[in-house]
């Protein structure tokens, strides 16, 4: 026990005297060497921070830890400053390895690592301290929006070193803010961000996001919902029936309409006339009973709210009732009897055809007969044609019937 007392009064009294020598000679100021290595160091406030002395190539020379101070912290494994939150790691003839726990600001600052050498070599460990911001504080101008209408948004982040940064999210689609960075009197920065955005319908009950960087935290955040209100939007749905609408059959359509408040009126109208006297609306339900071609048109659906107006058109057209061949054809499905109207149509169109076509034959062929038969007449008269007179023609027709090879006849 008494060595290792008198081992640490010599290793005190040495230091204090070494500190108190003067130097002479430009050959005692210290000098950065490679052979004397550290690392810098950042940490956030409160946490435990780690400074490590690493000698590559020791000739027993003596390493020692100096505060921003230029006050020994350690010199060898001793230390000579009352701060019992710095504490000896390891220490070794190629490491001085010492940890300094509950780190605040002011203990922010370049520390050396000395070398006792001919000159003395050192080197240098910054430490950073790092301290987060307060929660993030996002604010809103509006509370409630109507679709269309621009609004802004502001995000805080308060106290911290360095300043943090900020971004937005609406929804998963990021957003530029403009930021705005303030220096305070305890040397710590306040950041605000200003967003500025339009919104529409889609947006109601979307989330904006506020996300806070910063080396010192993780996962920093605030969220607002929207609200944002908008005119209804609006759709005529046809009930009744499902395929044309035909003479005599009964119309029903509902209206459908939906919007941020509910719509507080739906209203029923036909586009430049009346809607017909004995028509039923219940509420966003019209019912037509006994469809005739008067009440071909357009009908129109309304639907209102504190935001706007909104409407659907349906357009009517009443069909011809469709032939009853069946008692079961005659149902809102108009055209179920159809097929075969248009069958015997079509059979009677290819029987006309054909009849026009025999007859057009008919008439060609007798043409084509009659044609021939005043030919070969006229061949049998040709020698009386060319006499001069009578008695002439009569010779020259004669003479024509005993010359049998001129004489030709054609049949068909």
């Amino acid at each position: 026990m008494a060595n290792t007392g008198s081992g640490s009064l010599a290793t005190i009294l040495f230091l204090f005297l070494f500190q108190a020598a003067p130097h002479k000679g430009a050959a005692q100021y210290p000098v950065v060497s490679q052979n004397l290595v550290t690392d810098n160091v950042s940490v956030v406030e409160g946490d435990m921070a780690m400074i490590s002395c690493r000698v590559k190539d020791n000739d027993d020379s003596v390493i020692q830890l100096l505060n921003p101070n230029r006050q020994t912290i350690y010199f060898r494994d001793v230390r000579p400053l009352k701060d019992a939150r710095f504490q000896l790691v390891n220490f070794s003839d190629n490491e001085l390895r010492v940890s300094l726990s509950n780190v605040s600001l002011s203990d922010e600052g370049r520390y050396v690592c000395q070398l006792y050498t001919d000159p003395p070599q050192e080197a240098y460990a910054d430490i950073t301290v790092l301290i987060p911001p307060g929660n993030p504080i996002i604010e809103a101008r509006d509370e409630v929006l109507s679709e269309g209408n621009e609004t802004e948004m502001t995000c805080t982040a308060m106290s911290s070193k360095p300043a943090a940064t900020i971004r937005w999210m609406k929804g998963d689609k990021e957003l530029p803010g403009k930021p705005k960075v303030e220096l305070t009197y305890d040397k710590m920065y306040t950041v605000t961000s200003r967003l500025t955005f339009t919104v529409n319908k889609e947006d109601d009950g979307v989330p904006v996001i506020c996300i806070v960087d910063h080396p010192a935290v993780k996962d920093f955040q605030a969220q607002k919902y929207l609200e944002v209100q908008y005119k209804p939007e609006v759709k005529i749905v046809v009930e009744f029936p499902q395929g044309l609408t035909r003479e005599g059959e009964n119309l029903e359509l509902t209206c459908q309409a939906k919007g941020k408040p509910q719509p507080q009126r739906v209203n029923w109208v036909k586009v430049d006339d009346d809607v017909p006297s004995h028509a039923v609306i219940t509420g966003g339900d019209l019912y037509i009973e006994n469809l005739n071609k008067s009440y071909n048109g357009t009908y129109r659906c309304v639907a209102s709210n504190s935001v706007g107006e909104s409407f659907d058109d349906y357009i009517l057209y009443v069909y011809d009732s469709a032939p009853s061949t069946e008692p079961a054809a005659h149902d809102s499905r108009a055209g179920e009897g159809a097929p075969r109207t248009v069958d015997h149509a079509v059979i009677g169109g290819v029987v006309a055809v054909v009849v026009f076509a025999m007859l057009c034959l008919l008439i060609v062929l007798g043409r084509y007969f009659a044609r021939h038969k005043g030919t070969y007449f006229t061949h049998e008269a040709k020698g009386a044609d060319d006499a001069a007179d009578a008695d002439t023609a009569i010779i020259n027709a004669e003479g024509g019937h005993t010359n049998s090879d001129e004489k030709k006849e054609y049949y068909i």
